[in-house]
């Protein structure tokens, strides 16, 4: 996954003999003032700051303005700020690539006219077909102020997470594991969906590819054993919950635990290469398919006769593993690539370890009373949603992370190796359940801490329309410990529980916590921590992908200026619209 940098174009008034002259220090302030706010605020996913680009010169013509182009264009600059305060000659200043996030920066002051060239620029990219962002304090400022008040801070960073997201996924690839699991809709990977809207590519392998590897010993054997013997002192083998005459035999789990470690290690090396490979004499395997993304079917034609992916999906979604702290490579169960791109989404606005897991019941508070004898209050007082899966959920989502006490998940370079510890500790790797898995395997059996603030969302394929977007913002939820396991028990105990309970509006498809669910547009769905659909809003409006149901309140939502254009009343009707007008990003 490349890091695109963030190209700031600084634009001025044109006219010399004084206009321009006067303008340049202030002008250059305001790209050096943003520079500076977001390199200091924004980390890549792999902990490195955020590289910003400003152009060589302020820009005050056309000249300039293809001098700067070209500047970014060797730079690997992604996305682009356009920053100003004052008058500018706008279709002759503004950046006209249409695959590159835009936006631009008025400043709100009375001395020269900033804002009247915001107007005016995003008239010109409205009518040009180039959607941008447009950001303009709400309070005005002195003419030598380079401060940015905190309401432009928040647009800024809201675009600029965005805009780094859309360019980081470009030129990936994700890459499938196998074909479609169980009939499930999102493994029908859907090629033209990935190169259209998202720039990436599409990667396939059969999972024989795993028994090729494992039984020519196509991977790092020296690893290998690391991995293993650290498998073996970490992860804690739970109890088999398999009824007796159907339990696993000692040697069979430990012949799996050997299996399911290669299969991680084989994973990982598909995904993006190993060097090592190269060394050892597999040139061609060492390359890898520069996934930032993938899906491993599993079921049911490799989980009939080999052990599951479950232990290579979660720790592939986790944070670290044998060999200490690292990125998390995204992972999605069942080959679902839909909830794998939606996961990937979250990641790279958070650089924070995914949750995948099925939407899989909704408790109304009347059905928990009557099961447990416990009423449901605070958060979880109009019901919950039970999400869980076969055992694939990121460690980091146990909650035992912590900023001040509470309950958080940690970009990778943040987490203490206490921390770490408590992951490994507060989970266990259940033996598979014979009735799903007859190859066996372990699965991930862990329950999230309560209090944590997350967001669940889930990308959705409807013929006709193309994609859209879900997102339920809510937060996890701690239950009694008898509670819990009344409820739990009712499905799988060996698998990963959050209990979730989305922030209720009172309309449409948040009226309550039951219409959220009955909404909820397919099994599965991605959750990340913190509230973070306003960025996944303006994200989905770089691709063109409208979003069909949130709970985010008006103030946080900030799209392109032209989206207004297409209605004000109803915004999210005008985001359809404006998606359909303006089409995938790529096409």
């Amino acid at each position: 996954m490349n890091n695109p940098k963030i190209g700031i174009r600084p634009t001025i008034d044109g006219r010399r003999r004084g206009v321009r002259e006067s303008l340049e220090t202030q002008t250059m302030n305001m790209a050096q003032s943003v520079k500076k706010f977001l390199e200091g605020s924004l980390c890549y996913p792999n902990g490195e700051a955020v590289a910003c680009v400003i152009a060589d010169s302020t820009i005050g013509g056309v000249k300039e303005s293809l001098d700067c182009q070209q500047k970014f264009r060797q730079e690997n600059v992604g996305l682009t700020i356009t920053v100003t305060p004052c008058w500018c000659y706008g279709t002759e200043t503004m950046d006209m690539d249409p695959t590159l996030p835009h936006a631009v920066w008025g400043f709100n002051g009375t001395e020269r006219p900033g804002a009247v060239y915001l107007a005016a620029v995003l008239a010109g990219y409205a009518q040009k077909g180039i959607p941008a962002f447009g950001i303009y304090g709400r309070d005005v400022q002195n003419s030598d102020d380079t401060a940015i008040p905190k309401d432009v801070q928040e647009k800024l960073l809201t675009f600029a997470k965005a805009g780094l997201a859309a360019a980081q996924m470009k030129n990936t690839a994700y890459l499938s594991m196998g074909s479609v699991s169980m009939g499930i809709a999102g493994s029908v990977v859907k090629d033209d969906f990935f190169q259209e809207y998202l720039g990436m590519r599409n990667e396939y392998i059969d999972m024989s590819e795993f028994t090729r590897r494992i039984e020519e010993e196509i991977y790092d054997k020296e690893e290998y054993q690391q991995a293993l013997a650290w498998v073996k002192e970490n992860c804690h083998e739970g109890s088999d919950n398999n009824p007796e005459g159907n339990k696993w035999e000692k040697d069979e789990l430990a012949q799996q635990w050997e299996f399911v470690v290669k299969m991680a290690l084989i994973a990982r090396d598909l995904m993006i290469g190993n060097p090592r490979l190269a060394e050892l004499g597999f040139g061609e395997e060492a390359q890898g398919h520069s996934a930032s993304v993938a899906g491993f079917q599993g079921q049911r034609q490799w989980t009939d006769h080999f052990p599951n992916g479950d232990f290579l999906e979660t720790f592939l979604n986790s944070s670290f593993d044998w060999n200490g702290p690292r990125r998390p490579y995204i992972m999605a169960t069942e080959n679902d690539s839909l909830n794998g791109v939606t996961m990937l989404f979250n990641y790279l606005l958070t650089n924070t370890a995914q949750i995948f897991a099925d939407v899989r019941t909704y408790w109304s508070p009347d059905s928990v009373e009557k099961v447990t004898g416990y009423r449901l209050s605070g958060a979880a007082e109009d019901g919950l949603l039970h999400l869980i899966n076969s055992g694939s959920a990121c460690l980091d989502g146990t909650g035992q992370q912590s900023i001040d006490g509470k309950p958080v998940i940690k970009p990778y370079w943040e987490v203490t190796d206490e921390e770490r510890q408590h992951m490994l500790e507060s989970t266990q790797f259940r033996p598979a359940t014979k009735e799903y898995f007859r190859g066996g395997g372990f699965s991930t059996n862990y329950l999230t801490r309560g209090g944590m603030p997350m967001t669940m969302a889930r990308l959705n394929l409807v013929k006709g329309l193309g994609p859209v977007l879900q997102i339920a913002e809510g937060y996890s939820v701690e239950l009694p410990a008898d509670v819990h396991e009344k409820l739990d028990d009712r499905t799988d105990p060996t698998w990963p529980t959050t209990w979730f309970a989305p922030v209720i509006t009172g309309e449409g498809a948040f009226t309550d916590t039951y219409t959220v669910m009955n909404n909820w547009g397919a099994n599965h769905g991605a959750i990340s921590y913190g509230h973070i659909g306003h960025e996944l809003i303006a994200l989905a409006s770089i691709l063109r992908i409208p979003v069909n149901m949130h709970n985010v309140a008006e103030e946080r939502i900030f799209r392109p200026k032209a989206w207004g254009l297409f209605g004000t009343a109803d915004t999210e009707g005008a985001d359809y619209r404006a998606c359909q007008a303006y089409g995938p990003l790529y096409k």
